[in-house]
């Protein structure tokens, strides 16, 4: 059973925004990613997205695609990212997700790529050029393995694109704070709040944000409109600025985000 619903549930009672620390699998040294996971864990981070290295990653932004390709040429491979999830799960109990293309999905076998990821203990797949109506034969698999398969919704979609992410969505869906790819903001797009109205409109689900998410204020912004955000871009940036102690940075980081900024 997905560990998603539950995690939701505990942070809905106590009423606050579930805080999912983005990291890529293999930076930035492969064998540092449970390390990394542990410590997100540790500094607060509710659940954990781990993102597969993809050689063609059309929704990220440069961080992103900096951080795949660095992972990629130290020879990361899904057979690598299902290992690395697994010694991670052996740390934690948070949720853990893997973010992917589908194309090494299909490349790996849609059964193969399910039955791995279910004994890595991961529980949830966000895979972005994955439409909800192309989506049935993933659904269908991953749903058998008590795998949860996350949609995008954009300030861009129609009514009916929202209706048909979440009528596919479980777990949760993921609202896209910006136009355009990953990347971390200064300020958060007000058009955020009116697409989080609209979802919520269509589906019982819990409502994340991502895309730009950065600091502090963000969550402050977010905190009662929102039931969870993504920070991904910042915290990779804030990886690349302590090459010597990443996993302490990580913890530096998380913590920080989770300070109250002054009124």
């Amino acid at each position: 059973m997905s560990r998603i619903a539950p995690m939701f549930a505990r942070l809905r009672e106590e009423g606050r925004l579930a805080l999912i620390a983005y990291l890529t699998v293999g930076y930035p040294r492969p064998a540092l990613t449970p390390a990394l996971v542990e410590a997100a864990a540790g500094a607060g981070a509710d659940a954990i997205e781990l993102g597969i290295p993809f050689s063609d990653p059309l929704a990220d932004g440069r961080t992103i695609q900096a951080t795949s390709q660095l992972a990629l040429k130290a020879g990361v491979t899904v057979a690598h990212a299902l290992e690395s999830a697994k010694a991670a799960r052996m740390q934690t109990e948070v949720p853990l997700l893997f973010m992917t293309y589908l194309n090494p999905i299909l490349a790996f076998g849609l059964d193969r790529f399910c039955r791995a990821t279910q004994a890595a203990g991961i529980d949830g797949l966000i895979v972005p050029d994955l439409p909800p109506a192309e989506s049935g034969d993933l659904r269908t698999i991953a749903g058998t393995a008590g795998i949860d398969l996350v949609f995008f919704v954009a300030p861009t979609s129609s009514d009916a694109a929202i209706e048909a992410a979440s009528r596919a969505a479980t777990g949760f869906i993921y609202c896209i704070a910006v136009t355009g790819v990953t990347g971390a903001r200064v300020q958060l797009d007000p058009a955020v709040l009116p697409l989080i109205a609209k979802v919520r409109r269509h589906t019982s689900l819990p409502v994340v944000v991502g895309f730009g998410i950065s600091k502090p204020e963000h969550l402050a912004a977010l905190q009662g409109q929102a039931d969870g955000v993504i920070v991904a871009s910042a915290l990779l940036d804030a990886i690349a600025q302590a090459p010597d102690d990443p996993v302490a940075q990580v913890r530096r980081f998380l913590t920080q985000m989770r300070v109250k900024p002054a009124p």
